[in-house]
């Protein structure tokens, strides 16, 4: 199974321009995926969708996936508007009112959460939220189970964009899932970056952004003393390959771009190739 994930989309971050920079971004990553082979059996949108929570952007995110050739399943982030989202995606069902909902998918059950608190910057996931993932774990104990959600509950390094691992959110979450061996891994948005790590006996990856990524810089910051230090750079746009092979769920990041090919492979690299296939049982 092939699960593809785009995340940090930010549409409108130029109002009202159709044919703004992290449009063009977007479209370039979709373009990709649509044209993969093997495609992907389906799309995971993770939040910060668009980046002002108005109408016309989010109808523009409707234009941009529509006629892809597999299904696409939203999140919401920080930058997103719920009631907004709602008015556009009519046909998305909330739960309590948040955007909440598992995705039955072959092999795999997927949980998508909701960890938006309009306002705030970082993640939330109230007690409401809580009861609810629990009582959908408690559906299907031994299921495969993969956790979709914007924000990482992870410390991940970068200072202006860290979750404190001391916020309540965290440990909510944390209790919901602790002790249950059927979660197979934690994907994530929010960060604009490639990263991953263990957390509460799972993995955590967040995935490359659409838009413009954030700087790799692992110092403390003074939030009285501006540094000059980067902090948004125009890296090409990501997106997240997640093949699940019936075992483990093994994540590639990939960017949309031209690749530089160094080799092919063709008929001078055939007997490598036959030599490393060769090697495996069952040859």
């Amino acid at each position: 199974m092939l699960i593809a994930q785009v995340t940090d989309i930010h549409l409108g971050f130029e109002p009202d321009s159709p044919g703004e920079f992290n449009r063009q971004r977007l479209d370039r990553v979709l373009g990709e995926l649509a044209a993969m082979q093997p495609r992907p059996d389906l799309l995971l949108a993770t939040g910060d969708l668009i980046d002002r929570g108005d109408k016309a952007s989010y109808e523009r995110l409707r234009e941009a996936f529509s006629g892809l050739p597999f299904p696409v399943h939203y999140a919401l982030g920080n930058h997103d508007e719920r009631a907004t989202f709602r008015e556009v995606f009519p046909e998305i069902t909330f739960d309590g009112g948040f955007l909440q909902y598992v995705v039955e998918a072959g092999p795999l059950r997927l949980i998508v959460l909701d960890t938006l608190e309009e306002g705030r910057h970082g993640g939330a996931f109230c007690e409401a939220r809580a009861d609810w993932l629990r009582a959908r774990l408690d559906e299907a104990p031994e299921a495969r189970t993969l956790i979709v959600q914007h924000h990482p509950p992870v410390e991940v390094g970068i200072p202006w964009m860290n979750t404190d691992p001391a916020e309540p959110w965290v440990e909510r979450l944390a209790a919901c899932l602790r002790g249950r061996s059927n979660i197979i891994g934690i994907v994530c948005g929010h960060i604009h970056r490639a990263i991953s790590t263990a957390w509460e006996g799972t993995i955590v990856a967040t995935c490359p952004s659409t838009a413009p990524q954030v700087a790799l810089d692992l110092r403390p910051i003074d939030p009285d003393c501006p540094d000059e230090r980067n902090l948004i750079i125009a890296d090409p746009p990501g997106y997240a390959l997640h093949w699940f092979n019936g075992r483990e769920l093994v994540t590639h990041w990939d960017t949309a771009e031209d690749h530089q090919v160094l080799a092919r492979y063709d008929a001078n690299l055939q007997g490598m190739i036959q030599h490393m296939l060769a090697e495996r049982p069952g040859a």
